[in-house]
């Protein structure tokens, strides 16, 4: 069953300061209840918020002054977070908000609570990412955490705008790229050769049977011419013979 509430500042994807909305009723106990960002929606709780609602809206306007002038500095930090990693680039550790909160307040110089970052993935690898740090209801601003395995490293990704894995995955790619390429230019070269070599054969097997051929035709003309002979030989004898 859903729980009401009245709540006391805006909150994202839920509603803003006044709004009576359903929840469920864990996060209404465990999350906007004891972080004060909202009442439980009964009769005397609406007529306090009515009666304190100009109090609460100017306090409101304060924190998200501050907020902003804080936001400013936040804006375009690279915040380094240095963890061990493998070769390709997997982190061994985890990052928590706590860690990001830690390193972005020693970038910015301002003091900010774990509960501010805004976390919407698991790091597993060195590399940029963009972080998403509520300093109020209304103010939210992005920073990048900048995880690598060293600080040398951290700066060149800094530099360059991208992990450094990613150059090396790029690299290995073009050169089994360059290897294949140089393989397949041997099997190229291979099959050229043997396909010369059959050229060849076949045009050797080709001249040996043409003069095979030929050698035949030889044989035959002189075998005919040889038989001519022999006859013409053979009627001057008999003609001879008849004259006697």
């Amino acid at each position: 069953m859903a729980t009401q509430v009245v709540l006391l500042e805006r909150v994202e994807n839920l509603g803003n300061m006044g709004d009576v909305v359903s929840v469920r009723p864990g996060y209404a106990r465990n999350y906007l209840l004891p972080q004060k960002k909202a009442l439980r929606a009964s009769k005397e709780n609406i007529a306090y918020f009515e009666a304190q609602k100009k109090v609460l809206a100017a306090e409101n306007d304060k924190r998200r002054t501050v907020a902003e002038k804080v936001a400013k500095k936040l804006d375009g930090i690279k915040a380094p977070l240095i963890r061990q990693a493998s070769e390709a680039g997997q982190l061994y550790g985890s990052v928590t908000s706590r860690d990001i909160a830690e390193q972005v307040s020693a970038a910015s110089g301002e003091k900010l609570e774990r509960s501010m970052v805004q976390m919407n993935q698991n790091f597993k690898s060195i590399g940029l990412f963009n972080v998403d740090i509520v300093l109020h209801p209304e103010v939210k601003v992005s920073v990048v955490v900048n995880i690598a395995r060293s600080a040398e490293e951290a700066e060149t990704q800094a530099k360059t705008g991208k992990a450094l894995i990613a150059d090396e995955s790029q690299a290995g790619r073009k050169k089994a790229e360059e290897s294949n390429e140089d393989a397949l230019a041997g099997v190229l070269e291979a099959d050229a050769l043997e396909a010369t070599r059959e050229r060849e054969a076949a045009e050797t097997a080709e001249e040996s049977e043409e003069a095979a051929e030929s050698a035949a035709k030889s044989k035959a003309r002189a075998e005919r011419k040889k038989a001519r002979k022999s006859d013409e030989a053979e009627a001057g004898d008999a003609e001879e013979n008849a004259e006697e």
